[in-house]
């Protein structure tokens, strides 16, 4: 199974801004509705994979999308969803830890489907490396998520090639997609590819290969982060550096130039890559979502030297 299409890789819809605050135990109506309209905003402009996390809004985000599947008999068959486990925030004086264990998948993915309304997620991706993660102990929870049908495909996020690899190994099931974060503020990932023979590029902070291991392997690359939030599609800051005030205005001009929106051109460059990159829109804005449409549009038809250009304008240096 693989998350992608043939228009070079599609949008995603990021669920971690719902359910209200981080802060506050519950939610409300007002929730579920914020909810209800992100899901149409994101079904109105073709998106079908809605990406969740257990840890979002301390399982509201899911909650409340669970109302919204309940309240629209046959949803569910209409679209996929994506799920992460893996993190444990701090609570009771317990720190924040990692914990791919086999008990700790099992037991939040069954969390995740109660919370979610349903009996499987399309996808289950594995949040964050652990470093006490035994490759057996991971096997053994997907193999007995899958048999059961709670889980269709695997996949992971914030991992590098090397970690994917030593976890494949144990796998029956081949990992279908690897989701970090990308966009053209945070371009380590792009970086990487240019700096290699450089001292730069040991500080870029992004694994050198695992862009190109993803492509070899079929494994979809999905961008968090995509939209740097805002930082290029609303008002400048006051305090916005030279950069990232000329690529405001680059992205309003390209959108100008081919009349969409910044926040497609801004996607589209992603999409342009080679990876076939699918961004992942966490805007719970319907109108911030309804602007992402004609992102694969733009892709298509952006040039070498306008792609380039953005890239160039958003680091504010020529190419090395």
């Amino acid at each position: 199974m693989t998350a992608q299409n043939d228009n070079g890789g599609r949008l995603i819809y990021g669920c971690m801004g719902l359910g209200g605050d981080w802060d506050r135990p519950d939610y409300g109506p007002a929730d579920v509705d914020k909810a209800a309209a992100a899901i149409e905003a994101a079904r109105g402009i073709g998106i079908t994979l809605f990406d969740h996390a257990d840890i979002y809004t301390r399982g509201k985000a899911e909650a409340v999308f669970g109302e919204a599947l309940a309240a629209n008999p046959g949803l569910r068959e209409q679209i996929q969803l994506q799920g992460k486990c893996g993190i444990s925030l701090a609570e009771g004086g317990v720190p924040g830890h990692y914990d791919l264990s086999r008990e700790a998948i099992l037991e939040r993915v069954s969390a995740s489907l109660r919370r979610l309304r349903t009996d499987y997620l399309d996808i289950l991706l594995l949040h964050r490396p652990d470093p006490l993660l035994e490759p057996s102990e991971v096997a053994a929870a997907v193999g007995q998520l899958m048999a059961e049908g709670k889980v269709r495909a695997l996949g992971v996020s914030n991992m590098s090639a090397a970690q994917i690899d030593y976890l494949q190994d144990a796998l029956e099931t081949p990992i279908v997609a690897n989701q970090l974060e990308m966009s053209l503020h945070k371009a380590a990932w792009v970086e990487s590819a240019v700096l290699v023979n450089r001292q730069e590029g040991f500080d870029a902070g992004f694994p050198h290969g695992t862009i190109e291991y993803c492509i070899r392997k079929g494994i979809e690359l999905q961008a968090y982060g995509s939209l740097a939030q805002g930082r290029y599609t609303g008002a400048p800051s006051p305090a916005a550096a030279p950069a990232e005030r000329a690529t405001a205005e680059l992205l309003a001009k390209l959108a100008e130039e081919k009349n969409t929106t910044p926040e497609a051109v801004l996607l589209g460059w992603l999409m342009k890559h080679p990876a076939r990159i699918s961004p992942v829109v966490g805007s719970s804005r319907p109108e911030r979502i309804a602007a992402c449409a004609g992102a694969a549009d733009v892709a298509a038809s952006m040039t070498r030297i306008e792609w380039y250009t953005l890239w160039s304008t958003a680091r504010g240096a020529a190419m090395p």
